[in-house]
């Protein structure tokens, strides 16, 4: 586990762990967590209610996988920043993780860094990329994730 800024922190799945009083957790993967949390194995049908997104209280999970083409879809990212403003507003720190630590997860913390906390550039994806690589040692975004990014960046200005 990394400490991004005060209250923020990046892990991967060996730092997967359940949310309480003090902690939030983002689990940024489909398997194990999102599989394990709606309880499927495999493929979810894209009408299920939680297809994207399953908030439980401390937890959010994300059916997000890291293709290198982007199939990324905005109400994750649009619940993600909600609930991270909840758990902000409630005193909570925050963990996201994925399965290796180097790609989804970073890549939300630099989102809610530049969108919601306001600790880097929201110019646009590649000045808070530059800016969140020097003050982070651990980050490696897969193309899909650096792909939607730069070009959906602006559609989470609203936070």
């Amino acid at each position: 586990m990394i400490k991004v800024q005060d209250g923020l922190w990046v892990g991967g799945g060996v730092d997967c762990r359940v949310g309480d009083e003090e902690w939030a957790v983002v689990h940024a993967c489909k398997s194990p967590c999102h599989q394990r949390a709606v309880g499927y194995s495999g493929s979810l049908s894209p009408d299920h209610p939680h297809y994207l997104v399953l908030e439980q209280a401390t937890d959010l999970y994300l059916n997000l996988i890291d293709p290198p083409i982007p199939l990324f879809m905005a109400p994750s990212f649009i619940s993600f920043l909600a609930f991270a403003r909840k758990q902000l507003e409630n005193g909570r720190k925050i963990l996201i993780h994925c399965n290796q630590g180097e790609s989804r997860a970073p890549s939300l913390a630099l989102l809610l860094q530049a969108k919601l906390i306001g600790s880097i550039s929201n110019e646009s994806y590649a000045a808070a990329r530059a800016q969140f690589e020097a003050e982070s040692a651990r980050y490696n975004p897969g193309m899909g994730i650096q792909t939607y990014l730069a070009e959906h960046w602006s559609d989470f200005d609203d936070f």
